[in-house]
């Protein structure tokens, strides 16, 4: 992609996919925030909203986390590294 100023940016650097403590994190919070007005309009408990979110994203962890090792892989391979590097 050209920056205004006329010059191209440097293609990121390769990493690995971030943990999945991470990927669950994120996964909760999105959950939680698109279920916690409806749940709370229809009645039910803030800690039920929680611990529903909590274990929805720790089911779609592994979905999310797959989902952003291909997009690291799909940038490596247009950027013509190869793969990214393994998870530590």
């Amino acid at each position: 992609m050209n920056e205004p100023n006329g010059g191209t940016r440097p293609p990121l650097p390769p990493r690995p996919p971030r943990p999945l403590a991470v990927h669950w994190a994120i996964d909760a919070a999105v959950t939680f925030l698109v279920v916690v007005l409806v749940a709370l309009f229809a009645g039910l408990s803030i800690w039920i909203v929680v611990v529903a979110s909590v274990v929805i994203g720790w089911l779609v962890t592994p979905f999310s986390r797959r989902a952003e090792a291909r997009g690291l892989a799909a940038r490596e391979a247009a950027a013509g590294r190869g793969d990214p590097p393994a998870p530590a």
